[in-house]
């Protein structure tokens, strides 16, 4: 087949009424010819290309399934055939389609099978491992078994082999446990679990299969023997035999066994992962004992057991320094769990380097009594601990604070004074000065002796100063303080952070002559109102936080003029509007310019259409904050939020509104709720991890003596269960966030004389 064969009917098409990730599809064709390009830096930008408009991060398009039949013509031309063979492939696996036709994509890489199957025979190994891998991600097991189980029985190469055992487990699981007598049986037979027959080069070649028949009977949930686990131990590390492999899910193979025995969710597969795992921590290879690592960190992350059965293992690992580093992440992410691991943790802060700074870092999370004076000792070269520490002050928190949130890093005297003395420097990062207030604002009063630095600091760091000095200012400075504002030069500062730091520390009043200096603060908030960008939702809060006095009343006018054109027309009749779609930012700006209204005027009038037409647009996943923050407006209006409740009830089919929907109903009609629909909602919620904390806010607002026997059942599950429940907000501390949660639900079951005797939180 010659090109103009190959393109013949390339032209003919109409690339530019389809689409893909960046719109019309009328480029594709240039890039497809450049597949064949002579020159090969011309051929490997027309790939990358390709890769990125049609399967992008995975997701396929109108326009992929219309250029498959090229790259699978190419191949078979024998130009460039592995690289087509692997884009074809990844085509044909993916499950993010972005057409109108499921499945049309994978249905088109099927169709050019005539093509791809005969090349699983071509004298090039890379050209036949690809071929295995792109025909098994057809799914056609029909059409591709016959071929891999011929390949299988001639094959010689390790690699194509391993391929070949993974696309027909893939294709038909049950081959699974074929492929585990005939490869690991052997093994185990012969010379023993991870031995083999033959000379060191067979059992080199040996090595990928036997690690594609493990992972084999992972996926095929195959039961988990000694026999595989000394088979596996045996092949560690085990990340370079699959180096050369296509399945981008298994380049981690212990990980992957892991998360696949945790996964089944039973007693015994977890015995199982936490054996392999801590087999892996004893290894005598420095790389095997990282994989360990790697793995016990996604079990720490999954499981609620492993935090407390892999916490002495990974601590001892901390003596030795060849996986010492590895080991420090996880045990950072295990926090108080990990109380242990003090001394080897604060004997590593001690030693300089990056290392001391990650041991300093998971000292304050594990003992932060015990890391405050050795960071207090070497603040400016401990920007990891620095950072640690400040993630503990509620300032840092993107969400409500509960009961139960740790409390601020440790105050100390000289802690404070190394942070004084930071605040005079020039040389303090972005994110370190944002850091050193973080921690300031976390003590509150007990560091008013920093005031004088923070004014000092003024003109070098005024966006930390102006979020720090009204948590930390005494009321007899506050007057000085707000003169020190009012002198500065803070041209290019945004308005409503100047505004909301005058504002706080007068305690929004006029009081000791123009303290308040509420004028500034009118004037920032009408500034940034009139903006137009993302600065009007923190200008909104800010006017609502003035109160219903008279001269907060003023900023009416610019509120009702801040709303979107959609908005004004739900209160005015008379505005002219478009109709045209709000962007998330409008969205939020509206709410919140409602609730400040509200909390202005007193009357709900005007907040109730205003949240009932974000209520009504926001609508399907991609506005999920813009519900939940919809839903807490409503809720903040009370009864008067009233005829609000048919648009939140009909937000409780969404797992990722439901929780706050029925908050909202509980609140603004609490008489008119059927409390054990508005329970099955939340429980909904938690279970998929949309909003577990809200929902347990529900169930105690409903009441455990009213929850149904199956929701108390299911609630303890969420309490008792193995399997985090995973809570937005908290991506970098998993484990933390659900024993939160965990305690939490503990407390509510205690309330409920069902539960009878349980674990203490």
């Amino acid at each position: 087949m010659d090109l103009a064969q190959i393109f013949a009917d390339l032209d003919t098409q109409p690339w530019a009424e389809w689409e893909h990730a960046y719109g019309s599809a009328d480029d594709v064709p240039g890039q497809l010819r450049a597949l064949a390009s002579d020159d090969a830096e011309e051929a490997e930008e027309a790939l990358y290309e390709l890769y990125g408009n049609i399967i992008h991060q995975g997701s396929v398009y109108e326009a992929t399934a219309y250029a498959v039949p090229y790259p699978a013509r190419l191949a078979a031309a024998g130009i460039r055939p592995a690289d087509m063979l692997l884009l074809l492939g990844c085509i044909a696996e993916s499950e993010d389609e972005r057409s109108d036709t499921p499945g049309v994509c994978r249905v088109a890489v099927t169709a050019q099978l005539p093509l791809i199957l005969p090349l699983i025979e071509a004298s090039d190994t890379d050209v036949r491992q690809a071929a295995v891998w792109a025909a098994a991600r057809t799914g056609a097991a029909e059409q591709v078994l016959p071929a891999l189980r011929r390949c299988w029985e001639g094959e010689l190469d390790p690699l194509v082999r391993a391929e070949v055992l993974a696309g027909t487990a893939w294709l038909e699981p049950a081959a699974a446990e074929e492929f585990e007598k005939t490869v690991l049986g052997e093994t185990a037979g012969g010379a023993g679990a991870g031995g083999g027959a033959g000379d060191a080069g067979h059992r080199a070649e040996a090595t990928p299969v036997r690690l594609a028949a493990l992972l084999a009977c992972v996926d095929a949930d195959l039961p988990w023997t000694p026999v595989h686990h000394d088979a596996f131990i045996s092949l560690l590390p085990a990340g370079p035999l699959v180096e050369a492999r296509f399945d981008q899910e298994q380049t981690e193979p212990f990980r992957y066994v892991v998360e696949g025995l945790l996964e089944r969710d039973t007693d015994e597969a977890r015995e199982a992962a936490f054996t392999l795992i801590e087999a892996g921590l004893r290894h005598t290879d420095a790389d095997a004992r990282d994989e360990a690592v790697s793995a016990a960190e996604h079990a720490c992350e999954v499981s609620r057991a492993a935090t407390t059965r892999l916490a002495g293992p990974l601590t001892a690992l901390l003596d030795d320094p060849s996986s010492a580093s590895a080991a420090l992440s996880v045990v950072h992410q295990l926090g108080r769990r990990a109380a242990g691991a003090g001394p080897a943790l604060a004997a590593i802060a001690t030693e300089g380097g990056e290392s001391a700074d990650r041991a300093l870092a998971a000292l304050v999370v594990t003992a932060p009594e015990q890391a405050a004076p050795l960071l207090a000792s070497d603040l400016a070269r401990r920007p990891r601990a620095l950072d640690a520490a400040a993630k503990l002050s509620p300032s840092s928190r993107t969400v409500d604070a509960r009961a139960g949130d740790p409390d601020p890093f440790p105050y100390t005297p000289e802690l404070l004074d190394a942070v004084r003395a930071r605040l005079a420097e020039d040389d303090i990062d972005w994110n370190g000065s944002i850091h050193l207030g973080l921690l300031l604002a976390g003590w509150g009063h007990r560091a008013a002796a920093a005031v004088p630095d923070l004014l000092a600091a003024l003109d070098r760091y005024p966006f930390v100063v102006l979020r720090t000095l009204p948590a930390v200012c005494p009321p007899e400075e506050r007057a000085r303080a707000v003169a020190a504002l009012r002198d500065a030069d803070l041209t290019g500062q945004n308005p409503v952070d100047v505004g909301r730091a005058l504002h706080r520390l007068s305690g929004g009043t006029d009081e000791a002559g123009d303290a308040g200096d509420t004028g500034a603060v009118m004037s920032a908030v009408v500034e940034a109102l009139a903006s137009g960008g993302r600065d009007m939702t923190e200008a909104a809060k800010l006017a609502g936080e003035l109160g219903g006095s008279q001269t907060a009343a003023s900023l009416l006018p610019h509120l009702r003029a801040a709303l979107s054109e959609t908005a004004r027309a739900t209160t005015d009749p008379a505005s002219d509007s478009s109709g045209a779609g709000r962007t998330n930012p409008d969205l939020d700006s509206d709410t919140e310019i409602a609730r400040a209204l509200w909390r202005l005027t007193g009357s709900a009038d005007e907040a109730v259409p205003i949240i009932a037409g974000v209520l009504e647009e926001a609508d399907g996943d991609w506005h999920r904050w813009q519900n939940v923050r919809a839903a807490r407006a409503a809720a903040a209006l009370g009864e008067l939020g009233r005829p609000l409740a048919p648009l939140l009830e009909r937000k409780l089919a969404h797992r990722d509104h439901a929780a706050a929907a029925a908050l909202a109903l509980l609140a603004v009609d609490p008489a008119g709720q059927d409390r054990v629909r508005l329970a099955d909602a939340a429980l909904a919620s938690a279970e998929a991890d949309a909003d577990p904390l809200t929902a347990l806010d529900v169930l105690r607002a409903v009441g455990t003596s009213n929850l149904t026997d199956d929701q108390h059942r299911r609630l303890t599950g969420l309490a008792e269960r193995d399997a985090h429940v995973f809570i937005p907000g908290f991506p970098h501390a998993p484990a933390t966030a659900d024993a939160r949660f965990r305690e939490e639900a503990r407390a509510l079951l205690r309330t409920d004389p069902r539960s009878g005797p349980t674990r203490p939180a």
